[in-house]
């Protein structure tokens, strides 16, 4: 048999074998479903979405099977060229960056058909460059003295100021907030931090609030919540007409739905930006309460098939990345579904794996593949830094 033949197999039986097969047919389930929806939205659109959608799955499966032989520690080791290349990507928005469709904000690269969006891209990088820097704390016996948290507040600091100021996107850099909490706290840092974290952001919120935020954006943060404040019940209507919109087509849905195709409002395309950020109304609507709750079970579950993957993996580094790539999926699923319901404010933020975009699915598999690699090279115990 030929040598090249050989080390295919090898390798192919090697994945088959220790690669996390059950993430990854979670994940192609998921993808599979919100494909469905997506063509049922655009059933009468003309346009490419729908085949880009299908690229994008083939090439997040392809970064699946890559990032699954490749070691995280030899990525992590690159974290000082990881965060050059987080800053510049993003920068080129400066230059490049463009809105889609009616969207204020300039947060993709544009080529022909395809939209590259480098903040959803970028967290991958973001996350395994604070792994990094916490694990390395972690064995300095470093983690909670000021210097050191100084140091990782720098890395989120530089990425957050650059997507709030070149790019608009307020709902991707309030992710990358979430994501760097929820790590700290896996990692260990002392609760007295957090409430000093909690206390600065509160002074700091006032000037971000005034000098950064458009009223558009206040106004859809105030909307959901506090929609007294605003004090025009007009504006609140306008603000708060889509996330209305989605409301009332998941409770037309009923139980089980009203099926594919037949969605009155999915249909009619009465929903801005179904198809991206209000994928779960076309569920709701044409697959009723079981496909809301299909959709919840299944990022639950391959959420907490991340969070398994990491404590078993035996050391802070994969137990971090892997608490990184879960807490970017909670953040994204709370918030999306939230906005849908009409219970949180409407930022921009895709439902992993069910929305259409490239950038997401393909970050997201990409992601899903380090959890595989982490999975199928668990440390020994001379590794642990736990």
């Amino acid at each position: 048999m030929d040598y090249k033949l050989r080390f295919f197999l090898r390798a192919a039986l090697r994945f088959l074998r220790e690669a996390d097969i059950l993430l990854l047919i979670l994940s192609l389930i998921s993808s599979a479903f919100g494909i469905v929806l997506i063509s049922s939205i655009l059933l009468t659109a003309e346009g490419n979405a729908l085949y880009v959608q299908i690229g994008a799955l083939v090439i997040g499966l392809g970064l699946f099977v890559l990032f699954s032989y490749i070691d995280i520690d030899i990525i992590a080791d690159k974290s000082v060229f990881l965060f050059f290349f987080s800053v510049l990507f993003i920068s080129t928005l400066q230059i490049w960056g463009v809105g889609m469709g009616e969207v204020g904000n300039r947060a993709w690269l544009r080529f022909f058909e395809v939209g590259i969006q480098p903040a959803e891209v970028v967290k991958i990088p973001f996350i395994i460059i604070v792994a990094k820097m916490l694990t390395n704390n972690k064995e300095r016996k470093t983690l909670n003295s000021f210097v050191s948290l100084i140091q990782v507040i720098f890395v989120f600091a530089v990425l957050f100021t650059l997507i709030l100021v070149v790019s608009a996107d307020l709902g991707s850099a309030l992710i990358y907030l979430f994501i760097l909490i929820i790590m700290l706290f896996i990692a260990g840092v002392k609760l007295r931090w957090f409430i000093i974290g909690v206390a600065v952001v509160g002074a700091l919120s006032p000037l971000l609030w005034i000098n950064y935020l458009t009223d558009r954006q206040r106004y859809r943060i105030l909307a959901p919540l506090f929609p007294d404040m605003i004090g025009n019940p007009e504006i609140v209507e306008d603000i708060m007409w889509q996330a209305n919109q989605s409301v009332q087509a998941i409770s037309s849905g009923g139980f089980r739905g009203v099926g594919y195709g037949n969605g009155r409002m999915t249909q009619r395309s009465l929903i801005f930006a179904q198809h991206t950020d209000f994928v779960f109304s076309a569920a709701g609507e044409e697959f009723g309460f079981i496909g809301c709750i299909l959709i919840v079970a299944l990022l639950l579950a391959i959420i907490i098939r991340c969070i398994y993957v990491g404590v078993k993996s035996n050391n802070s580094l994969g137990l971090l990345v892997c608490t990184g790539v879960a807490a970017m999926l909670i953040v994204q699923m709370i918030e999306n579904i939230g906005m849908c319901l009409a219970l949180l404010p409407v930022i921009g933020i895709t439902l992993p794996f069910f929305s259409y975009g490239g950038s997401s699915l393909v970050t997201c598999y990409a992601a899903m593949g380090i959890v595989s690699g982490i999975k199928m090279r668990p440390k020994t115990a001379r590794f642990r830094t736990l």
